[in-house]
């Protein structure tokens, strides 16, 4: 999300009515959310200056760690410099640490792409605004997941129910820091994920939304102290056949 809100943000900067915007400051306390959007908290240091040119060499775009070479345009400025720094800073800010820790696996090798394409600008902002909403799309359409057995059918599922909330056993990366809470496409997924923990004995699929409208689902160790929950169903992993019951 944040990512996303802010590569939306430099598409911006890079198409705005005053010409191409660099923030010549570019750090992540500039920055804040509101409302699920990132922000720009001070434009003191932005510019629309682009660096006068007589030759491609002129046109050196140096980091830290790396240096681009960039053409010098027909009129004499280094060409998409202020977007390129941009977006630049982007990689080493924000995507460097928010891209490779939190997608299902499958959507993974994506975002390794949008990381290197951006980390060796062979990405421009039109580029990487295309490639975040591809991913944002499978995301959200569950187009991502793989055809696997149907595992669902493995669980009981209590209608009306959840268990008592308290801590449990952690995973990566939830949305709570008392237990393993995660976004889901469906209950098939979330089935596939009890599965692939070898400490889960239940799920509980909720009314709750993430900002892309996926339910979360909370992963628990064990299924007792049902409470009644109308917006709720709890999913019970059936015992395996050695002739117990429920």
């Amino acid at each position: 999300q944040i990512c996303l809100s802010l590569v939306k943000l430099l598409f911006y900067l890079a198409h705005s009515p005053l010409g191409s915007i660099v923030l010549l400051d570019f750090q992540p306390r500039q920055f804040v959310m509101v409302d699920g959007n990132l922000k720009v908290t001070d434009m003191d240091d932005a510019s629309t200056e682009e660096l006068s040119c007589k030759e491609d060499n002129d046109c050196t775009l140096d980091f830290p760690t790396k240096s681009f070479s960039l053409k010098c345009s027909a009129v004499g400025k280094c060409e998409g410099i202020n977007e390129k720094k941009n977006l630049f800073n982007a990689y080493r800010y924000f995507f460097t640490y928010l891209l490779p820790h939190s997608a299902p696996p499958a959507l993974r090798p994506l975002l390794s792409d949008i990381l290197n394409a951006t980390g060796d600008l062979q990405y421009g902002i039109n580029e990487t605004v295309k490639a975040f909403e591809k991913v944002l799309h499978l995301y959200k359409s569950g187009l991502y997941l793989q055809k696997r057995p149907l595992l669902l059918k493995d669980y009981i599922s209590l209608k009306g129910f959840r268990t008592v909330e308290g801590e449990d056993y952690k995973c990566w990366p939830s949305y709570s820091h008392l237990g393993c809470l995660l976004s889901i496409h469906s209950a098939e997924e979330a089935a596939a994920i009890c599965n692939s923990q070898s400490q889960c004995q239940s799920f509980i699929v909720t009314e709750q939304r993430t900002w892309t409208g996926r339910p979360l689902a909370s992963f628990q160790s064990s299924w007792t102290d049902l409470i009644p929950d109308t917006n709720a169903v709890v999913y019970i992993k059936r015992p395996a056949s050695s002739g117990k019951r429920l």
